[in-house]
């Protein structure tokens, strides 16, 4: 007969990544693997934690969307084994394109509250000058024929074209000065040193060039202006409004993230950063699959038993700045809201694909420690073929104001009377 199994808590410990790169043979990754990106961040991950015994790990999950080449071969095993950890920790990869790192840390998150792991290792990576987006693809010629989707959901930027056609109150204008808002938070972000500790040095070699050591994104445009933005060409749409300047790049880069049950982490003396509270995937219609975020978020906060307004902070994956505009739109917030993107996000910092929803997660958890005021936050990306994601976050270091204590007391107070 089975045990009664109780669900335990799961905490983010810890995350890292690599300085993201440009793809192509001029971005600081050409002659780097896949595979080595992501060794990198598992190694610091354990440098970090030295309480942490390796044979404790018992699941490494890494995403790559193009799963070949140096991101093929079961990478979450065979990078546990290139990051040195023992044989006895095993591994697999993942797909959820954008949202593979997201999915890396649900699903083994899962696994730990159901009580078959302790301690995971969960992130992704993307090479996209290796790999770009669709390399090797062979999509049924059903979806076409049959109508399955509309062609435009094959082309991501076609989708973001879409979703200002359905949304016309989001302007050129308005993706632009958000663009533009997002280099200038992430230079901010930079100058305040709030980036830098959760980035791994990647040292590279370049022929001709010998050897560099990247410490720094390489994709930001500090001191881009919504001029220099207005004068770009819109490559999916002939006088279109989605433009290299307001979308996210094509960029390399590997995320990693140290999970644990609460029990196993006060017994490993590891930090706590975050507690999961609930998370959801949502399917949209694939030509305007950046609306995802939407159903996501949604859904999340009922399995949460939340509202939007119990949301301190919002790291929005912006993949492209319609994308984020249409969440903000929908549950009525400000472009310019203070609790959303604090550090800049995607457009500024790269996207490489299935590494950025642990990015989204090292931001908050660098925000949580910063500010005690706010209770929740969440992590939330929309996802090609037509997917949404979110994962909503407690802070561990939330302290409550005096008016929300104060608050609390009278209803306290008055139920207590009212039963009386």
């Amino acid at each position: 007969m089975s045990q009664n199994r109780q669900i335990r808590d799961v905490v983010f410990v810890d995350g890292v990544r690599t300085p993201f790169g440009r793809a192509g043979e001029k971005g600081i990754y050409a002659n780097t693997r896949a595979d080595d990106l992501v060794v990198k961040c598992i190694r610091e991950l354990m440098r970090r934690n030295p309480s942490l015994p390796a044979e404790r790990i018992d699941e490494v999950a890494i995403a790559a969307t193009t799963q070949t080449g140096d991101q093929g071969l079961t990478i979450g095993r065979t990078a546990a084994l290139l990051a040195g950890l023992p044989q006895s920790v095993p591994g697999f990869a993942i797909d959820r394109m954008c949202a593979g790192a997201m999915t890396a840390v649900t699903t083994t998150a899962s696994g730990i509250g159901f009580g078959a792991y302790d301690v995971v290792i969960a992130g992704g990576v993307e090479h996209m000058g290796h790999h770009p987006m669709g390399a090797g693809a062979d999509p049924n010629p059903r979806f076409m024929s049959e109508r399955i989707v509309d062609p435009a959901a094959l082309n991501m930027g076609n989708t973001a074209e879409n979703l200002h056609d359905r949304f016309p109150a989001i302007t050129k204008d308005r993706t632009d000065a958000y663009a533009v808002a997002s280099q200038n938070k992430l230079a901010a972000a930079y100058a305040k040193e709030q980036i830098q500790p959760d980035l791994v040095p990647v040292a590279t070699l370049k022929p001709g060039a010998g050897w560099t050591v990247n410490t720094v994104d390489e994709p930001p445009r500090p001191g881009t202006t919504v001029e220099d933005l207005a004068a770009l060409r819109t490559p999916f749409r002939a006088h279109g409004r989605v433009s290299a300047g307001n979308a996210a790049g094509l960029n390399d880069g590997a995320t990693a993230a140290l999970l644990a049950s609460a029990e196993a982490a006060a017994e490993l003396g590891l930090p706590v950063k975050m507690r999961l509270v609930s998370y959801a995937f949502a399917g949209v219609a694939p030509e305007v699959m950046g609306i995802g975020p939407v159903p996501a978020t949604e859904k999340a906060l009922r399995l949460a038993g939340l509202s939007i307004e119990d949301i301190g902070l919002f790291e929005i994956n912006e993949a492209f700045a319609v994308q984020v505009l249409s969440f903000l739109d929908h549950f009525g917030i400000s472009d310019e809201d203070p609790r959303v993107n604090r550090y800049g996000g995607a457009i500024a910092v790269g996207h490489p694909l299935a590494s950025s929803g642990v990015r989204l997660m090292n931001q908050l958890a660098r925000q949580f420690e910063e500010d005690h005021s706010v209770q929740y936050g969440i992590t939330t990306m929309c996802i090609g073929l037509g997917m949404g994601a979110t994962v909503i976050w407690e802070n561990p270091h939330f302290v409550p104001s005096p008016e929300t204590t104060s608050t609390a007391d009278e209803t306290s107070t008055s139920t207590e009377g009212s039963a009386a």
